[in-house]
């Protein structure tokens, strides 16, 4: 029996912030904001400077209520009531009786109440004690080190609720996920699945875990056309297995089909009597991580099936901060996203939740590689009770549940404790007390290596392969390279050459569509406070207008108009986070693996991600997508001075002609060199450019151009970006409408950097074009929703680096 959906009642408990006594029909899955909202007790706290105002509500303890009619059931059958998912300190009463009490958002719970159930009307109460409170009490006052403004360290719930560098401090409470009551007889299980395959790939196995209840029974378990029947003579944990000889095997984003199999497992009573019956999609892959030693430090490579892969991807986070508004479309919209960008990989990042089933289902159908950090972020965690008898059944749950996937290939122990404990200055805060380091060492671990033994275990990102190294080694383990956005202009990103860059990211708004829907209307200057409410970084606005520095002429004079601000802090992400890209990608394969923070946003925010709230893609996506292109050529500096680089990440070898040039501005090209090329499969070939195009005439007026038909092309100026004398914007346009989309076609008088076209509720098929003089391009404008208006040429906006011309 269900019990989702409406007939909730949602009841304060407390000081409500001067609301007085509250109750408001909810709806499940859902939170308090989320059910506040909808009756109008609070605004969206998303929008506007809105979230100050309810700040009250996770100060505040919640009663979700209901009432269920339950028919006589069978003699001897039992009743329980599951909660996949409770946010966060909760006690739950079936008829007035206490049936259970939870400290975990990150675990799924099973009560028996057939004691407390009866023929007829029932009613469930969930009782949540307020979460944000529960933090501070338990963190007294001689906390452990964590960032932002509750303990979450102290308390196992999503610690990006308590606020982080791009999201709001909004704790909630709610019943996050699905509840549902189950009557069962004679037996039941709770049922997981994983795979293994062997190294030569010639034979995969289906391992089938089972927590028992009652019996005697029998379990039949049927995968790729193999069905195998086992007796259950006892209750309790069992492990079944059946051999599948040479299966079709899981592969990555282009490099095969991601092949799964329906597996199905039934019980049975002993009179062939389906007692119960779960259905999984799985996968046979294998996977290693490299880290051999070599004359650079030592590997990070992952391999699956016996092939090196190059993980082209970014970090998630939640994609809303009321996580139960989350639906497998939008999952799937957001894989999509990153898909359509080139990438293979997603890391789910420590901080927010293991997603829901939709979110990995979707990424075992696509081939996207999930790199799983067990949700732990940022902090010293206490490894003592009551914390680490939660710790364990957590993990225990999440690997058991989420190992049928096989996209789901690395577990991370932690995100950047290791790191803290080494570089923040924790050690005099922890003093002698445990701060987590055995939960990455031993206790998760163990949960891997139990449930999910065909996966890849990482201690922590970043982490060294070794022990007693430091955990930030450019040439050992998964790196992140913050130092570039924190201090640095990003030509600094070149400086090292890692050989996994698990994070590394540029700030950029939301799109100007989502920020005006958050806002109202975009203000006037970047520094008004409706503006700096989304900005969560301490001093990441002066850090957006100091990044300019060298990039555009006249920063300060940029940081007082929001229309300058917002095109240059944008196209500045986009280079930035190409050049690193390009930088890593064109190091394979000492360089493995390039994770770009971050992909999402949980509300609509000035923030790293490529995709912002409302779904709408910044620049940088458009850039990343071509940086990530299975064919690259890119620009970069080598020893023997500037080459161009080609990338080749297919399996077939990559042949062609390489045209470089060297380009005025408004006069077209100067000289130009041309050669065929031929890149192995998965390899990557440098080609010094030559001083006939490196040797300018006009330094500030010259482009070295790099391309080849099949992949973008790369640019590269002689002088600094604000150096560059672009001419004065020189451009026709024309709209062409169509049944249902726009064609937009440009022509360039003279060089044009970074054009973008624009239009109300339209996207774009391409970005940030390059157009030298004479050249001509088409951009192809659709709706964002279906049935709306195509765009006529007054409402076309052309945006470009030169003098930031707005048509």
């Amino acid at each position: 029996m269900e019990l989702t959906g409406e007939g909730w009642t949602l009841r304060s408990s407390g000081d409500t912030g001067g609301n007085g006594d509250i109750e408001v029909s909810a709806v499940v899955p859902g939170c308090a904001h989320t059910d506040l909202m909808r009756a109008g007790v609070i605004p969206d706290p998303f929008l506007g400077t809105n979230e100050a105002e309810a700040q009250w509500v996770g100060l505040t303890d919640w009663e979700y209520n209901r009432e269920f009619d339950l028919a006589a059931r069978p003699e001897g059958s039992r009743v329980h009531l599951v909660l996949d998912g409770l946010q966060t300190v909760a006690t739950v009463l079936v008829n007035g009786i206490e049936i259970g009490n939870t400290r975990n958002m990150h675990r799924r719970y099973r009560f028996d109440v057939t004691d407390a159930v009866r023929p007829g009307t029932n009613e469930l109460a969930v009782r949540f004690a307020s979460s944000a409170q529960a933090m501070l009490d338990a963190a007294g006052d001689d906390p452990l080190p964590y960032d932002w403004t509750y303990p979450y360290n102290e308390l196992r719930t999503m610690a990006c609720e308590g606020g982080w560098d791009w999201g709001p401090t909004l704790v909630t409470a709610g019943i996050w996920r699905d509840v549902r009551l189950e009557v069962w007889d004679t037996a039941r299980a709770d049922v997981d699945v994983t795979t293994t395959l062997d190294e030569d790939l010639r034979c995969g196995t289906l391992v089938v875990g089972l927590d028992v209840e009652g019996g005697p029974c029998e379990a039949e378990v049927v995968v790729a056309g193999h069905m195998e029947r086992f007796p259950i003579s006892s209750t309790g944990r069992q492990k079944l297995s059946v051999d599948v000889p040479s299966p079709d095997v899981w592969w990555p984003r282009g490099y095969g089909a991601p092949t799964q199999y329906d597996a199905t497992v039934r019980l049975l009573d002993a009179t062939g009597r389906t007692l119960q019956e779960t259905h999984h999609r799985v996968g046979f892959r294998h996977i290693a991580i490299d880290t051999t030693p070599d004359e650079h430090g030592r590997a990070f490579t992952l391999w699956v099936n016996g092939r090196p892969v190059f993980c082209k991807g970014a970090n998630w986070i939640p994609d809303d901060l009321f996580v139960s508004r989350m639906t497998p479309a939008r999952y799937e919209e957001r894989i999509d996203q990153a898909c359509a960008a080139n990438m293979n990989t997603l890391r789910v990042w420590g901080g927010g939740i293991y997603e829901d089933e939709a979110f990995y289902a979707a990424c075992d159908e696509r081939g996207v590689l999930v790199w799983q950090d067990f949700m732990f972020a940022c902090a010293a965690y206490p490894e003592e009770e009551p914390l680490r008898s939660e710790v364990a059944a957590e993990a225990d749950d999440v690997v058991r549940r989420l190992a049928a996937h096989p996209s789901v290939v690395v577990w991370n122990g932690a995100n950047e404790n290791l790191l803290g404990h080494e570089d923040w200055g924790w050690r005099a805060q922890i003093r002698d007390r445990t701060w987590g380091e055995g939960y990455y060492r031993e206790l998760l671990p163990a949960a891997v290596e139990a449930h999910a033994p065909g996966a890849v275990y990482v201690v922590n990102s970043p982490v060294a392969s070794e022990p007693g190294v430091h955990p930030q080694v450019p040439g050992d383990g998964p790196t992140h390279l913050w130092d570039t956005w924190n201090l640095l202009d990003y030509a600094h990103y070149r400086d090292q050459i890692p050989r996994f860059a698990a994070e590394f990211g540029w700030q950029a708004p939301a799109t100007r569509a989502t920020l005006t829907e958050a806002l109202g209307t975009l203000p006037d200057r970047p520094d008004d406070p409706a503006l700096l409410a989304h900005q969560k970084q301490p001093g990441g606005e002066r850090n957006l207008v100091d990044r300019l520095k060298g990039r555009f002429p006249d920063p300060a004079g940029i940081a007082t108009d929001t229309d300058r601000w917002h095109l240059a802090t944008s196209l500045n992400q986009a280079h930035a986070l190409r050049t690193a890209v390009e930088h890593h990608r064109s190091w394979w394969p000492r360089t493995a693996g390039s994770l770009i923070w971050q992909l999402n946003d949980v509300w609509p925010a000035l923030s790293w991600s490529l995709i912002d709230h409302g779904g709408r893609p910044k620049p940088a996506w458009y850039a990343v997508r071509g940086a990530f292109a299975d064919h690259l050529v890119t620009l970069q500096p080598r020893e023997a001075g500037l080459s161009a680089v080609l990338v080749n990440d297919t399996d077939e070898p990559w042949t062609g002609e390489l045209a470089l040039r060297r380009v005025h501005v408004t006069d077209g090209e100067v000289a130009r060199t041309e050669g065929e090329f031929i890149v192995p499969a998965r390899t990557v070939l440098t080609l010094p450019v030559g001083p006939r195009i490196t040797q300018a005439g006009r330094r500030r007026e010259e482009l070295v151009v790099a391309e080849t038909e099949g992949a973008d092309r790369a640019v590269h100026a002689f002088v600094r970006d604000d150096g560059v004398r672009w001419p004065a914007p020189d451009v026709k346009y024309s709209v062409e409408r169509k049944e249902d989309h726009a064609l937009v076609h440009v022509t360039a008088e003279v060089a044009l950097g970074d054009v973008i076209v624009e239009a109300p509720g339209m996207r774009a098929d391409t970005a940030l074009l390059t157009l030298l003089p004479g050249e001509s391009a088409t951009v192809v404008l659709r709706p964002e929703r279906e049935g709306a208006r195509l765009p006529g040429e007054d409402a076309v906006s052309l945006h470009t680096r030169n003098g930031f011309f707005h048509g």
